[in-house]
């Protein structure tokens, strides 16, 4: 069965980017290797990456993204309303509801993980079709009172485990879902 893992940084006030969807109070960090939520351990067992048009274009103006030239190998899928020409053959542009394209990113994924790459929104998207079962999540030590949150619904969750790296709190939790509201 295929574990769709929303693996993610976030401020500890909870928000994943600032107010302009820049990541310099995380980017101007001390990294370390190593730890619980090592990048390079865990996406190793990637089969697929999503992503929304966000993140997308916040890489397209990291330079990571252009004609030929895209940061992952993996099967790729864009969340997106907006049309878009992909890059590079293995990523595609979907949209609507993830359930629709439940088959699809799990055959694409094989036995490895589905990463839901960056954003909240996308993020809830799959929480609401039943298809968010992990949040890897690294807190940096620091706040920023708004920007971009973590979720946009509350949902419930299990803490795993935990670990530091560096500056670096991190935290596996399995998700159980939606929040029930009222």
């Amino acid at each position: 069965m295929t574990t769709y893992v929303f693996y993610t940084a976030a401020s500890l006030d909870g928000y994943l980017a600032d107010e302009h969807d820049g990541l310099d109070w995380l980017l101007s960090q001390p990294m370390s290797t190593g730890g619980l939520l090592d990048y390079e351990r865990f996406v190793a067992g990637v089969g697929a990456v999503v992503l929304g048009r966000s993140t997308y274009d916040w890489l397209a103006d990291q330079g990571e993204v252009g004609p030929g030239r895209w940061p992952y190998e993996q099967p790729s899928f864009l969340f997106t309303h907006r049309g878009i020409e992909p890059p590079v053959e293995h990523l595609r542009v979907l949209e609507g509801d993830p359930a629709a394209h439940r088959a699809a990113l799990e055959e694409a994924a094989g036995e490895g993980e589905v990463w839901i790459l960056g954003g909240g929104d996308l993020a809830t998207a799959f929480a609401r079709a039943g298809m968010l079962d992990r949040l890897d999540l690294t807190y940096a030590p620091v706040t920023l009172g708004a920007g971009k949150p973590l979720s946009t619904a509350g949902l419930d969750m299990e803490l795993i485990e935990t670990g530091r790296s560096g500056p670096f709190l991190e935290a596996r939790y399995a998700v159980h879902g939606l929040r029930e509201q009222g």
